[in-house]
This record gives structure tokens, sequence and C-alpha cells, in this order.
């Protein structure tokens, strides 16, 4: 199947069962966004809701989480993953955001990136949830449900997925794409072992397609192997029955 296609099928079938996917993490605005997606790098999105409305209560702006201290964030995030460099992260993206963005979050993908704790994942989310940016933000999960449905090539890193991505997909399906890769990945495309004979889209996908094949041939090599061994085997048992023959008749004629 060519690539055009499998991403025909990939943006019908899910315009048509998942017309309004969205991100997991609850948020009530842009900064609230921000503050979770920088906690949600290698985080589960049930951890870091289960965290946030305490976190948000108590530093609801910039200013306010600007004016705290790490050790105090750190009190309300230990639970996180990597809780001492995200508190840090966290107030430091605070205080830039007061001093260089007048407590605003940026709207543009190069200044979101000068904020501590903002890596490109992280702001093509911010671009695109909220600005409704064509872009595509790549973590694990779009990652590798792109490269596993054939929808990119030989991409080894993130930034060589999104460029694929953004090649082939059309700019108004871009930021709806990420949330479909993600909970594709996150619910059926699992890592370790993904839900193939299940999947409803199995039948476009490119790994499903060179696992399902493989399986046949080595069940068909294992077969093959065994009608050969058994027939062996049963060669062998002639000759020893015919060996046996052989020496009682021999015996008789004595």
């Amino acid at each position: 199947m060519k690539k055009k296609d499998r991403y025909t099928h990939f943006i019908e079938y899910f315009s048509k069962n998942q017309p309004n996917a969205v991100t997991e993490l609850h948020y009530s605005n842009p900064f609230e966004l921000l503050v979770a997606v920088i906690l949600s790098a290698q985080c589960t999105d049930k951890r870091i809701n289960q965290v946030t409305p305490v976190l948000f209560k108590q530093f609801p702006n910039p200013e306010a989480l600007s004016a705290a201290t790490a050790e105090e964030v750190f009190n309300y995030i230990r639970s996180v993953s990597y809780p001492n460099n995200k508190a840090k992260h966290l107030v430091g993206m605070a205080n830039m955001l007061v001093n260089d963005f007048n407590g605003v979050v940026p709207s543009d993908i190069n200044e979101l990136q000068k904020l501590p704790g903002v890596g490109r994942k992280t702001a093509n989310v911010i671009a695109s949830v909220v600005f409704d940016a064509p872009a595509i933000a790549v973590d694990t999960h779009v990652f590798r449900v792109s490269n596993r449905l054939g929808l990119t090539t030989n991409a080894k890193t993130p930034l060589a997925v999104e460029k694929q991505l953004m090649l082939f997909l059309p700019e108004d399906v871009m930021g709806i794409a990420h949330h479909w890769l993600i909970l594709h990945g996150r619910y059926v495309c699992l890592a370790r072992n993904p839900k193939c004979e299940t999947c409803p889209i199995n039948w476009f996908c490119k790994y499903y397609e060179k696992n399902h094949t493989e399986t046949a041939l080595l069940k068909a090599e294992a077969l093959k192997a065994k009608k050969l061994k058994d027939a062996s085997k049963k060669e062998k048992l002639n000759k020893i029955s015919a060996s046996l023959k052989e020496r009682a008749v021999k015996s008789q004629n004595q």
C-alpha cells in the first residue's frame, strides 16, 4: 500500500470515529496547559491531573508561580517524575513569562521554546491546542504509532517524524491528528504488547502487515519442518521394521 493511501485511510477513519479528540490533560487556560504539559514529560496524564488542581489553586497565574521557590513548588508535585527539575523549570518559566512576555503565554513556537522546561514537543502542543497552529507535537506515542502505521519512513528522530507528518497531513487536521496518534498509542498500539488482532485499523497498518505475513511464513516453515521430521522418523521406523522382519525370516530358515 502506498503511503498516500495510508494517510487517506488514517484521516478518514479517525475523522469519523474520533472527530472531537482532545488532550486528556485538564486545564482552563493557556498558562495551566503549559504547566500541565511541562509536568507531563515522562509521566502519565492521569498522574498530572491528580496533581494540578491543588497546584493551580495555590499558583493560579504566572505572577503567583514566579513569586514561589522551587522548594515550595516541589511539595505540590513530588509524586510526578523528576519533581526537582520540573519545580525549577516551572518557577523559571513563570519568571520569564512575567518579565519577558507580560505574563502572557506566547503563541510563537520559537518564543515558547525560550521558556525553561519547554522543548519543541511542548511548544508544538501549546501552539496547536491553544492557538490552532498547524503544528505536530511528537511524543513517544506519536513517534511509535506513525512509524508502525507506515505514515513515516526511516524517521529516526522526533523531528524527522514531525517533518514527514507535516509534509503529508493537511493543515486543517494536523492539530487533531496529534491527539489521534497519542490516543491510539495509549490505548491500542501499546509499546510492548500492541493489540494488533483487535485494532480497527490493522488493515492498512504496515507493522501489522509485516508481522502478520512473517507469522504466517514462520508457521508454514514450522509445519514444513515438522512434516519433514515426521517423514524422516517414519522412514527410520520402516527400515527398522524391515530389518527385524529380515532377521526373523533368516532365523526361521536356520
